[in-house]
């Protein structure tokens, strides 16, 4: 009797045992996208404040400085942490203004994106019939299309300007979201509440609106981090290939553009900006998934399977 009682004491015990601090921090750090949010609130902070915290006119040139390396060559001055690029101007500042670029085109295209695409799948998915099928069809083609050839065409007969990428980046991102709401939308729709709300005689727009609509917020958020990172990157390809943010704008991708001529002598005005890309493309994609492990139940459950 003893003995058993032992069996079942020692793991209740083991389990009420406190973790120490360092497996707390640990767990948190493999559980939590901790590095990615830091990268991202960074970002946030220096596109917001970025002409408080830029050292120097992202715009201005000086050619006595052209191509002067970053502070920890024999050459760097701490005037430029980053050096200057082929025409003088500091690297580092039009980093910090690129973020802001990137911050402003990826939050107005991603906004316009999730109303349109959120409300065309509410319609897609609730009425069914002859709306879902236009609609669906019309995202079935507008996915066939090639996105940059449709961009450079754009760039050649209104010419490259930041109007035309915020309007392109929009119509990039409205289709996945019509998609993954109407799936949701065609199972929440069978619901006793949403049947409840039909026998009390609630109009469409308010079944839509106050029943189906909150159903659908969490892979609204999902969806929307993960294209984040992918608005950022496509704005960046457009930049670079000449359809996007025009000079002397200071973008990522038209940076990495502009310095392509120069990467053997003056690394340093294409790498940095290059990798502020990567940083953020990656740290979107990593919060997305965690985002949609936490929000779908059946990866939830796997999860804890697992462990």
């Amino acid at each position: 009797m003893t003995a058993t009682n032992e069996a079942i004491v020692t793991p209740v015990l083991q389990h009420d045992t406190p973790r120490s601090i360092a497996d707390r921090m640990w767990h948190a750090f493999r559980t939590l996208p901790l590095i990615p949010a830091i990268i991202l609130i960074l970002l946030v902070v220096v596109g917001i404040f970025a002409p408080w915290i830029a050292p120097h006119d992202p715009l201005a040139q000086d050619l006595s400085k052209r191509s002067a390396p970053p502070v920890w060559y024999p050459q760097g001055s701490a005037d430029h942490l980053l050096g200057a690029d082929h025409v003088g101007r500091d690297v580092l500042s039009r980093v910090i203004h690129g973020a802001r670029v990137s911050l402003v085109v990826a939050g107005i295209s991603l906004a316009t994106g999730i109303v349109v695409g959120t409300s065309l799948g509410l319609i897609a998915g609730y009425f069914g019939g002859l709306p879902d099928e236009v609609i669906t069809r019309v995202v079935d083609v507008w996915f066939a299309l090639p996105f940059i050839l449709i961009a450079l065409v754009a760039a050649i007969i209104f010419g490259a300007s930041f109007g035309l990428v915020l309007t392109l980046l929009a119509l990039l991102t409205w289709a996945p979201f019509v998609r993954f709401i109407r799936g949701d939308v065609l199972s929440l729709k069978e619901r006793d509440y949403v049947a409840l709300a039909r026998v009390a005689g609630a109009s469409h727009w308010r079944i839509m609106v106050r029943h189906l609509l909150p159903g659908t917020l969490n892979t609204m958020i999902v969806v929307a981090t993960l294209r984040v990172g992918q608005l950022i990157l496509t704005e960046a390809t457009l930049s670079f290939i000449g359809a996007g943010i025009p000079a002397p704008r200071p973008a990522w991708g038209l940076m990495v553009a502009e310095a392509r001529d120069y990467v053997a002598t003056a690394w340093w005005g294409a790498a940095f900006p290059g990798l502020a890309i990567f940083l953020i493309v990656m740290s979107m994609n990593f919060l997305g998934d965690w985002l949609r492990d936490r929000f779908d139940p059946r990866l939830r459950q796997l999860h804890q399977g697992h462990s």
